[in-house]
């Protein structure tokens, strides 16, 4: 067996971030159309890419007709695939937070946890297998019907309650719907087949470190600045860094040039912090990876 990849990306509610961040790994997803589901990846490693529901991703590649896939966690949890999940990529379809499945009920029931639930409560979802298991632990007994979307819109007409998956819960509550409990956090995950990984697990591997290079990139920016040498412990004591700032002296003058990567958050208040005390010509520089 060679070292090249086949690889299996997700269509829908993943698919831009997805796409985003690969192009940001130098891993650039290449489409003759957004219909296009057999684009090209132009990396020596990669032989062939499919896009593919995320529900589906996680059995197809267990069942070897992938060797990595982008997917859900919860989509891993809800078909019992047997995968090797490689990395836990933080991003889904707005956020970089973890996604939850909750349980949720209309906002006037008197329901305010599983066990209020009547026996024979009908739940409406898209992940009938996480729920029976989930309502079989709590010792709920519920009648499971299995959702093809807009699972919010059936309460309270149709079911009691809903197991969906929600970013930040904003929608159920404009939906007229109250959490009552989560089941899962769910992250999207980079998930290999076993046999693959352990056939090409250094072709895996460098996948996997390009793409969380490129995702960690984002959060963090280059400052580069020249300091009076008066200045420098001053400086370097409020600058941030990851492990220690480059300092370099500059040719015949009593300034040095120093850099370090800053978490991007804190640059607003940092720039200005740093010409207080002393930086000049300050440069903030974007990253494209960072590999620890």
């Amino acid at each position: 067996m060679n070292d090249e990849i086949r690889f299996v990306i997700p269509k829908g509610s993943l698919e831009e971030q997805t796409i985003k961040f690969l192009k940001l790994a130098d891993l650039e997803v290449i489409r003759k159309s957004p219909r296009d589901y057999n684009p090209k990846i132009k990396d020596f490693r990669i032989s062939t890419v499919k896009v593919l529901r995320p529900q589906e991703i996680p059995q197809y590649v267990a069942a070897g007709y992938f060797d990595l896939g982008i997917t859900g966690l919860d989509w891993v949890r809800e078909t019992g695939s047997e995968v090797r999940i490689v990395a836990e990529l933080p991003y889904s379809k707005t956020a970089s937070e973890k996604v939850k499945i909750v349980l949720a009920v209309h906002e006037q029931s008197t329901v305010n946890t599983p066990r209020d639930l009547k026996q024979g409560s009908r739940i409406s979802t898209e992940y009938p297998n996480l729920a029976k298991q989930y309502f079989a632990q709590m010792g709920v007994s519920v009648d499971i019907f299995l959702s093809y979307g807009a699972t919010e819109a059936k309460v309270p007409d149709i079911m009691d309650g809903i197991v969906e998956l929600t970013e930040t819960g904003e929608t159920l509550k404009r939906g007229g719907l109250k959490v009552i409990d989560v089941i899962l956090e769910s992250s999207t995950v980079l998930i290999a087949n076993e046999e693959s990984y352990l056939a090409k697990h250094r072709s895996i591997d460098d996948i996997k470190t390009l793409i969380l290079g490129a995702i960690d990139a984002q959060s963090r920016a280059l400052i580069k600045m020249n300091v009076p040498e008066r200045k420098l412990k001053e400086i370097i004591a409020i600058l941030p860094t990851m492990k220690a700032p480059s300092v370099a002296k500059l040719f015949e003058t009593d300034y040095y040039a120093v850099e370090s990567v800053v978490p991007k958050e804190q640059i607003n208040e940092l720039i200005p912090k740093l010409k207080q005390h002393g930086a000049e010509d300050i440069l903030e520089l974007s990253i494209s990876k960072i590999v620890d």
